[in-house]
């Protein structure tokens, strides 16, 4: 099996403008797919910004609506697959979920992942946490799954998605100053105690009330960062080797070596 290569987008783009951040998307498209990536993933709430405040429900659309429709036809455009961060309204007076797509390079929408763990206080007011743990599809021979920022601080999620069999995780983040130890230290421990690759994708820079962190990491079963961005704007692509993943995977005794009828529900 190829190894393919993944573009990592670390951008805030223009908040509150999903015109200007369609163009932006449009761009770094072109130029991943110019560097050989089949599969763009872009922070949490690339679409609309993160810092939105009350524009969540004037912003927020379905997975079908234009906003996504949008990124569904730049993908196919450029012939990459893309992941990207948007909050979803499921139902015209519905709650609202932060929510990821993944769409193949012909745009079809592969999945929708509703974050599950909500971050203070503006997230907690205008979002509602979704109840699906693992969401994967499968992608040019790897099962990817997703999921949002600070999902990825819990390890019961990335264990779940290495007992169903993710190759890839996809982590659309939104990852803020004083906090940046979670890019450089946990997001390489996760990969290796639950022996996957991690793609962590942040934004970058002053946004409202925030500082966002960049640092964006595509991480390795081994614990190693296989690219890391700095702090700005920034494109950066590496690749998903399957042989390595399957070779860790055998020497790495994490997942046999388990006891699960130790680790019930405790308080």
């Amino acid at each position: 099996m190829s190894s393919p290569r993944i573009a990592l987008l670390q951008s805030s783009g223009r908040p509150g403008s999903v015109a200007d951040n369609l163009t932006a998307l449009d761009d770094a498209a072109a130029r991943a797919a110019a560097l050989g990536a089949e599969l763009l993933v872009t922070p949490e709430m690339f679409l609309t910004g993160y810092a939105i405040g009350d524009r969540v429900p004037e912003l927020a659309e379905p997975a079908d609506g234009p906003g996504p429709a949008a990124v569904a036809a730049i993908a196919a455009r450029h012939g990459i697959a893309i992941c990207f961060g948007y909050p979803e309204r499921s139902a015209p007076d519905g709650p609202i979920h932060n929510s990821a797509q993944l769409v193949g390079a012909d745009g079809t929408r592969l999945a929708d992942y509703r974050k599950t763990h909500l971050f203070g206080c503006f997230e907690q007011r205008w979002f509602t946490p979704g109840t699906e743990q693992v969401v994967r599809a499968e992608l040019n021979g790897l099962s990817v799954g997703m999921l949002i920022c600070y999902d990825v601080e819990f390890p019961e999620n990335v264990r779940a998605h290495a007992l169903a069999g993710t190759d890839l995780l996809l982590v659309p983040t939104a990852q803020m100053h004083p906090f940046q130890f979670v890019a450089e230290s946990l997001i390489p421990v996760r990969a290796f105690e639950s022996q996957l690759y991690i793609a962590y994708v942040n934004r970058t820079g002053a946004e409202g009330e925030f500082e966002f962190v960049g640092l964006s990491t595509l991480a390795g079963p081994d614990g190693v960062s296989r690219v890391r961005a700095g702090r700005g704007e920034e494109l950066v692509t590496a690749e998903v080797d399957p042989a390595f993943l399957a070779a860790s995977r055998e020497a790495n005794p994490y997942l046999r070596d388990r006891r699960p009828e130790l680790y019930g529900t405790r308080s």
